[in-house]
């Protein structure tokens, strides 16, 4: 790898998006390669073993690309296989996932409180989120709950209207959340109904998603590595099934039209 190799980002969809976003604006003259796993979203509620396959298989594709670093922007495959692809690429690229990282932070920041967790079913129930924060501060008392709804909704558009609203005072209605003092946005999805979610709150908790964490995590790696780009940023988007959200997004987050290549996984 070299200093100017790309950086490889991947998601079930648009939600790593927001990751690949938040990356951009932290280090600007980094090339990066999205992959949209479009064909089989959400992850959410595949199985293990399903998700596994398909970030090998992702894996490889960015690793055709040069990539020096696979950035795992979803929940869900950091928690299914994460592990997997560290020891898969081991060699060839370094893996960052998008739970450590937030970990570390409220651990960092919110000792001894309560803090509500949202996520995608098989996040939730892998209990990776509880397993790693009780070892980072066992005084934080984690509140965990899946919100499946969520990640259809948005890859459907329907966010800042009276169905989102609905579904997200349903799920954030619940009596596990009264008295929390931060809630992580478990899914990369969610940033984008964030002002919704805050709206919900009134301001009186403290929302926390990944974006910046794992930007700020990357750019001390390849600081640390030394793998700094120093050229011209080039962009590039694939997507194993097109779909008309995913490349409006692509408009919304880069402010350029973006070419999708269709890359089939099988």
């Amino acid at each position: 790898m070299s200093r100017q190799s790309p950086i490889g980002i991947f998601d079930s969809g648009i939600g790593g998006l927001t990751v690949a976003h938040a990356i951009k604006q932290a280090l600007p003259q980094e090339s990066l390669v999205y992959f949209g796993d479009t064909a089989h979203l959400p992850y959410g509620d595949k199985s293990e073993a399903a998700i596994q396959a398909y970030s090998v298989r992702i894996a490889n594709v960015l690793i055709e690309r040069g990539c020096k670093v696979i950035v795992i922007a979803c929940n869900s495959a950091s928690s299914a296989a994460y592990e997997l692809l560290k020891e898969y690429v081991r060699h060839l690229a370094h893996v960052i996932d998008v739970i450590d990282p937030m970990v570390r932070h409220v651990s960092s920041q919110f000792g001894g409180r309560k803090v509500g967790l949202i996520g995608t079913k098989r996040t939730i129930q892998s209990g990776i989120y509880t397993a790693k924060m009780e070892r980072a501060d066992p005084s934080i008392q984690l509140l965990p709950l899946a919100t499946p709804l969520l990640v259809p909704m948005i890859e459907e558009g329907y966010f800042n209207n009276q169905i989102s609203h609905d579904v997200i005072s349903q799920y954030l209605g619940d009596p596990l959340f009264g008295a929390i003092d931060a809630l992580i946005l478990g899914c990369t999805h969610y940033p984008l109904i964030r002002d919704e979610i805050n709206e919900f709150f009134r301001g009186r908790v403290q929302i926390l998603d990944s974006t910046a964490v794992v930007a700020a995590t990357l750019k001390t790696y390849l600081e640390s590595a030394q793998l700094l780009s120093d050229a011209m940023p080039t962009y590039e988007f694939l997507v194993s099934d097109y779909t008309e959200s995913f490349e409006a997004s692509t408009r919304v987050f880069f402010h350029e039209p973006a070419r999708l290549q269709r890359y089939p996984l099988w």
